[in-house]
């Protein structure tokens, strides 16, 4: 028989985990806050609008808001919920999966407010929150009839696509991209719209049936079950579901007696003894809060590595891949290169000469890509046998900051080229890559992807922005890397990592220094570039008073412009 889960509230034994103890004198406010319940559950009516009074519609309530970017702005920080530090090793393959923590509990019992608290205590920027809301079946037309007049069971088992939260967790865990339905409660179905999550740090899953499941269980690093008091989950319901979601008291008291209280004594309490920790009085017990985020920070710990690192010690003194094409040296190109490598090239000579030689590039990268036999009707009435694009469609991928330098001389030379973005920073603290933002076009997975960055030095950021390609479901041998100028150590890199990557370049330079900077390199591209860059922030609606140096506080606000989120 299982051993009991441990309760966040329990006196600490020697033979079980540690919990966390209610501090001197909390008897006393148990006594206070059990007076507290009983007087909310007897004042309901002063929760509630008047029966038979008229309230405005409300607007529609769905599981994921699509009107927001995804993060969580807290009392300390703003955390992203997409994007992530590296997750993956040297060899381009997956490392140690996500964090998966799941939190069960009744209806209305502060699962998601718990959720919060615990993000806001980890204090990592990248968490995921997926709410098994969103994962709700879709009904059929008698089904939906019966759930417009209170007469479904939304907290039945059945009522929930278990497969579809099952693969969508682990491709989560994976770092993989995945798109989540979105559920209407006002109309008990889902929207046309998904939403598209990507893998974090944290994974923090809460649902009533989050337990349910045993393949789903066996996905879930850490188990928290929220218990909260019945006539409190009772009056939060109420005021919800009326409040929130246009609901009537005579229904939602309906549909409680009918089947949430029944669904939680035979379906979800039995699931508090599957936990690995109980979490009493939900938000307000703030002890056991604190001994989560202990525990999973530690976990975190543990899955820390050091990519940059591992790449700069690796792949020494072997010879060029026969992926790497490097455009020819022919006297024009070594006299541009000569000019945008001297310090003492001005910014206007050095923006002009480094756009005709990526205008190069792209031409040459041009030639990789499949074509095949065609034949045209010339206007002298003649057949010619030429060649083709055999492929379905051209997107460019550019990798911020300088990367973006590169898509005027790619919208140049191919017509209605799509445009994707992927930002990456490196962590002052670390040293390490970080994914900050990610907009890439729909159905990428069918197109030949060029993706763009200007430099490539140890190849950190190239090969974070394959792995970005690669959780998108674009074959590997789809993908072609264009630079400037690379080092001998980033084209190890990245060819060791995905053999079948395209890696095209104008120049490639032995050494790079103990900063991770191309030795003789050119400099920093993108500072010298800067007015491209600023004109691009301003169309997106940035002001034009404050211009920082290139840093996450500079295309943060990209994520919100005009046009609205502009997160996946």
């Amino acid at each position: 028989m299982a051993a009991p889960p441990a309760r966040a509230d329990a006196d600490p034994s020697p033979t079980s985990p540690p919990t966390a103890r209610d501090p001197p004198g909390r008897q006393a406010e148990k006594s206070e806050t059990a007076c507290e319940d009983r007087s909310n559950a007897e004042s309901l009516d002063r929760l509630l609008p008047p029966v038979g009074t008229g309230h405005s519609p409300r607007k529609r309530t769905t599981s994921q808001c699509k009107s927001e970017p995804p993060l969580l702005r807290t009392s300390k920080r703003t955390i992203y919920t997409a994007g992530r530090p590296p997750w993956y090793n040297e060899h381009g393959t997956q490392s140690k999966e996500a964090f998966a923590i799941g939190l069960g509990g009744g209806s209305a019992s502060g699962k998601t407010t718990v959720a919060r608290m615990i993000i806001e205590a980890l204090d990592v920027p990248w968490v995921v929150l997926l709410s098994m809301d969103s994962f709700y079946k879709v009904l059929t037309e008698q089904q939906q009839e019966q759930a417009a007049h209170n007469n479904f069971n939304f907290d039945h088992p059945d009522a929930f696509d278990f497969d579809l939260i099952i693969s969508t967790l682990k491709k989560l865990k994976q770092g993989k991209s995945v798109k989540v339905p979105v559920y209407d409660f006002t109309t008990h179905s889902r929207k046309r719209d998904w939403k598209t999550l990507y893998g974090a740090n944290v994974i923090i899953f809460e649902g009533i049936m989050a337990f349910a499941d045993k393949t789903l269980l066996e996905l879930l690093d850490m188990k928290i079950f929220v218990d909260t008091d019945s006539d409190i989950r009772l009056v939060r319901r109420l005021r919800r579901d009326i409040s929130e979601r246009g609901r009537d008291i005579e229904g939602v008291i309906k549909q409680y007696n009918k089947f949430v209280k029944p669904s939680f004594d035979q379906y979800i309490q039995p699931t508090m003894r599957l936990a690995d920790i109980v979490v009493p009085r939900g938000s307000g017990n703030t002890v056991a809060i604190d001994l989560i985020v202990q525990h999973v920070h530690s976990q975190l710990e543990e899955r820390e590595l050091s990519v940059r690192a591992a790449l700069a010690s690796a792949h020494q003194c072997h010879p060029l891949p026969q992926t790497l094409s490097v455009l020819k040296s022919t006297p024009q190109v070594r006299g541009m290169h000569t000019i945008i490598r001297d310090k003492e090239t001005s910014r206007d000579e050095f923006i002009f000469y480094s756009k005709r030689l990526m205008r190069l590039l792209i031409e040459h990268a041009l030639s990789f890509l499949p074509f095949q036999d065609c034949v045209v009707r010339t206007p002298q009435g003649q057949d010619y046998a030429g060649k083709c694009y055999a492929g379905k469609q051209i997107t460019g991928v550019s990798i911020l900051r300088a990367g973006e330098t590169m898509e005027p001389a790619l919208r140049a030379v191919c017509k209605d080229v799509r445009i994707g973005t992927i930002l990456i920073q490196t962590n002052q603290l670390t040293g390490e890559p970080e994914l900050h933002y990610l907009r890439l076009p729909k159905d990428i997975s069918d197109d030949h992807v060029i993706l763009m960055d200007c430099t490539v030095s140890t190849g950190a950021a190239a090969m974070m922005a394959v792995r970005v390609l690669l959780d998108h479901d674009v074959p590997e041998d789809k993908i072609f890397l264009l630079s400037l100028l690379m080092a001998e150590m980033g084209v190890h890199s990245v060819a060791y990592a995905f053999p079948r990557v395209r890696i095209i370049t104008t120049a490639v330079d032995k050494r790079v220094n103990d900063l991770f900077r191309i030795i003789p390199g050119i400099g920093e591209a993108a500072q010298a570039l800067q007015p491209c860059m600023r004109a691009r922030w301003a169309a997106l609606g940035g002001p034009t008073t404050h211009w920082p140096a290139f840093s996450r506080e500079l295309w943060r606000p990209l994520l919100w412009d005009r046009r609205g989120p502009r997160w996946q």
